[in-house]
């Protein structure tokens, strides 16, 4: 179902961002990202002079290569196009997520490494999507046959490892049905709160 027909109005600026993950032949992962921003007018910069409507104002790659533990074994990270010159001087900096884990607490640390003056904000940025991706792939069926592992069982988890999905949205709250179904160990039964009739003293519940 697509939005509601928008008021009258005038575009002015378009982000676009593909995600994509692959297994490589040497048995590691690559998570891609590449992030492109466009103006729908043309604009001076003082640091690149005339920008003609429809060119970028950011074109930046990430690419996070990780073993099957999600330990990220290399990062390359790039920028086509940028606003300022000195824009790239600190790209070397994200070479300190070498050797961080994706998983709990993975923002937080990406956010010590690049994140504020540390680094860009708009690559820095696409390191939480890129963890969010890296589950997607390497979560799949077919993606544990590429590793030797057999097909998973929804139920079946790494012991003391619960979903990486718990408690990120609406669906997977420890109380869903889907939970419920899929990961019983980690369902949780809704509270039931009793109310008192004042005049019977009695609960409803």
């Amino acid at each position: 179902m697509p939005l509601s027909p928008p008021q009258a109005r005038q575009h002015l600026h378009t982000r676009n961002i593909d995600l994509t993950g692959y297994y490589r032949e040497d048995g590691l992962w690559d998570i891609e990202a590449h992030i492109v921003d466009k103006k729908t007018y043309t604009y001076e910069n003082k640091w690149r002079g005339t920008v003609a409507s429809g060119l970028p104002v950011h074109d930046m790659s990430i690419r996070l290569t990780i073993d099957r533990e999600l330990v990220v074994q290399a990062i390359e990270v790039v920028m086509d196009e940028q606003p300022y010159t000195i824009c790239s001087d600190v790209l070397g900096n994200f070479q300190g997520i070498v050797g961080l884990k994706i998983g709990a607490g993975w923002n937080r640390r990406v956010r010590e490494v690049v994140g504020g003056v540390l680094g860009c904000t708009h690559l820095a940025e696409l390191l939480g999507p890129l963890a969010t991706v890296t589950f997607q792939t390497l979560s799949a069926d077919y993606a544990r046959e590429l590793m030797g592992l057999a097909p998973a069982d929804r139920g079946e988890m790494e012991a003391d490892q619960a979903p990486f999905m718990l408690n990120g949205c609406f669906t997977w709250s420890p109380q869903s049905p889907v939970v419920k179904e899929d990961f019983p160990d980690y369902y949780q039964a809704p509270e039931v709160i009793e109310v008192l009739d004042l005049e019977t003293g009695k609960s409803d519940a």
